[in-house]
């Protein structure tokens, strides 16, 4: 296919007509593109079916699809998704057979995709991947177009199903890549339609439609007009002095100034910038410090135009309870109840896959039955299939004394405490025993709960040694010459300030130190202080993991600490580089590993 046509020069001396000023969109060859994959990240994921229409003048010129043998399995739930199984890739061609195919396809056209950072993004690493040069299409994001052009009013939303339904497309969207890009062609030709009434005619007002700042952007830009150049915190608040966002940045005017241009093209961003009045800067010493305050502000605000660390109360603990037969069970809440806790987790699936490895190295029951030992000796326990099938202590049974039940849980309480061999030496053997039995699904299953423990087991090994220590001083060279110093109390940034260049830093790090915060632990001494959050004083899981971030930054130096920061011996932290290196994504030159179907 020819690429677009250009319009010739326009003579000299001659006044040109307003199709002069660019491509006219009636001329543009669209190739309007869907994709299907095994994931959502282009690292880890590869192409499973690629979908595309040709069109022109709103003229359809020719189809392009064709299913992709990813070199790897389709997850469960991507099938279910998508109605693609693995079966149905085993003949079909690799990518490295249909990426040229595709791009001759598309040579000279603009491609169209809705969403289309991630359809491009993959097209991008499979030509990365091959040291394919990417031609360099240019690229028209319906959905970009679609929340500029469309109000609230008329869909609630812009996903694709909803724009197709509203465009009344022939071509229902069904997680087909064909089918997809042919809604999407319907959803292109609405949109351009729409866009008639604010006189976009070429193809270049139509990709500048979409980053041009909004009415509300410049009519805002004042907002900006006192705010300094340095570092720290802001805040978008409305009329009624409602925090709507809160970020951060080194440079706040700059930062704030951003929001107000074509650079800002989240729809989000836009239309938090449509209902603020003011800005309110908040300067601080050092970058930490204003990342710490960040996740303060965001917690105690929660503005509603903020996605991430709005509720860092929503952690969960993996907790060995306190009774005659302890079991694992997922809390939301520490208590100082003389548990063993594991924790704190960020999700509950996370904390269910952590025990699950757990499980599979101590035979601790997994029923929640309130267990006594006059239920067991009198054999009125209920007992459950996996104790048949040798998954479980059972001590339901009366099989399993309550003495040698009681070593079971001593096994869990030294795990909780930092040395997790038990468990990385019980999911390693069933790994190897798996992968020689070609049951690949299931030694993957196995490693994805090993790594959700060692990184569960080691985020809390890390944080409980932080949260342990009384006080700790510690100083980074700072970016213009001098020093950061930042005060953390058991976890807790206390104080955070700078030293000049060539200045003495003693007489600063004590009056720092004099005027910090103070920080109590709410739950005891040691590893186990680790304070229950911010929303009681103490500090956070995030914001522990800022400090630990830059402490662990290029330069760092200990000036005091008040306390013992260790990781155990044998804890989870000597098994993050294996964990690392087994889900690192495959080199480009190295070939995908071809695994045997079942």
């Amino acid at each position: 296919m020819p690429p677009a046509k250009a319009l010739p020069p326009v003579p000299s001396g001659v006044q040109g007509t307003l199709d002069d000023l660019g491509t006219p969109l009636a001329d543009v060859t669209f190739v309007v593109v869907d994709l299907e994959t095994t994931g959502g990240s282009a690292r880890d994921s590869a192409i499973t079916e690629i979908g595309a229409v040709k069109v022109r003048g709103g003229v359809e010129l020719g189809e392009f699809g064709t299913l992709v043998d990813p070199g790897a399995p389709i997850p469960p739930f991507i099938t279910a998704l998508t109605g693609i199984t693995q079966q149905m890739v085993y003949a079909a061609p690799r990518i490295a057979e249909v990426l040229p195919a595709f791009l001759e396809f598309a040579r000279g056209c603009v491609l169209v995709a809705h969403n289309a950072p991630f359809d491009i993004g993959f097209l991008k690493a499979a030509c990365a991947e091959r040291e394919r040069p990417w031609p360099g299409f240019p690229v028209v994001d319906t959905v970009d177009l679609a929340r500029r052009v469309l109000t609230r009013d008329e869909v609630p939303n812009c996903k694709l199903e909803t724009l197709a339904r509203h465009f009344r497309a022939a071509t229902t969207p069904n997680h087909r890549a064909l089918d997809d890009a042919r809604a999407t062609v319907d959803v292109l030709h609405g949109l351009i339609e729409r866009l008639g009434s604010f006189g976009v005619t070429s193809l270049e007002e139509l990709r500048g439609f979409a980053k041009a700042p909004t009415p509300e952007q410049r009519g805002k830009r004042h907002l900006a007009d006192d705010v300094p150049s340095a570092p720290g915190v802001y805040l978008f608040e409305d009329a009624r002095g409602e925090v709507l966002y809160v970020g951060k940045s080194g440079d706040l005017r700059s930062r704030v100034r951003s929001y107000f241009t074509g650079s800002e093209t989240r729809w989000r961003a836009r239309e938090m910038v449509g209902l603020a009045e003011r800005v309110r800067p908040i300067v601080c010493a050092t970058g930490l410090e204003a990342e710490v305050r960040e996740l303060r502000l965001i917690a105690a605000h929660k503005p509603r135009y903020n996605r991430r660390s709005k509720f860092p109360e929503r952690v969960v603990w993996l907790k060995l309870t306190v009774e005659p037969f302890p079991r694992l069970s997922i809390v939301r809440e520490r208590r100082p109840d003389g548990a063993a806790y594991l924790g704190p987790l960020g999700s509950r699936r996370q904390a269910e896959e952590a025990r699950a490895a757990l499980h599979e190295a101590v035979p601790l029951r997994q029923c929640t039955q309130r267990l006594t030992l006059a239920l067991v000796e009198r054999g009125k326990a209920q007992t459950c299939a996996l104790a048949d099938l040798g998954r479980c202590g059972a001590p339901c049974t009366g099989h399993e004394t309550p003495e040698r039940y009681a070593g079971h849980a001593a096994a869990v309480r030294s795990v909780f405490a930092g040395d997790v061999r038990p468990v990385a030496a019980a999911a390693t053997a069933r790994i190897d025993r798996l992968a020689v039995e070609l049951r690949y699904e299931e030694a993957a299953a196995q490693r994805d709960r090993l790594a959700a423990f060692v990184r569960a087991a080691s985020r809390a090994q890390r944080l409980g040694a932080l949260a342990g220590c009384a006080q700790l001083v510690a100083a980074r060279p700072a970016p213009g010459g001098g020093w950061e110093v930042s005060v953390v109390r058991h976890g807790r940034l206390a104080a955070a300030g700078t030293v000049p260049r060539g200045a003495h830093p003693r007489p600063y790090v004590d009056a720092l130190i004099a005027t910090a915060e103070t920080v109590l632990p709410e739950l005891g001494a040691g590893p186990d202080a680790i304070p229950a959050g911010a929303e009681s004083g103490g500090a956070g899981a995030e914001e522990m993991e800022c400090v630990l971030r830059w402490l662990d930054g290029p330069g760092a130096r200990l000036v005091e600490l008040d306390g013992v920061w260790t990781c155990p011996v044998h804890g989870a932290e000597r098994l993050r580089a294996r964990i690392d290196r087994a889900y690192a994504p495959v080199e480009p030159s190295a070939p995908r590993p071809r695994r045997p179907l079942r």
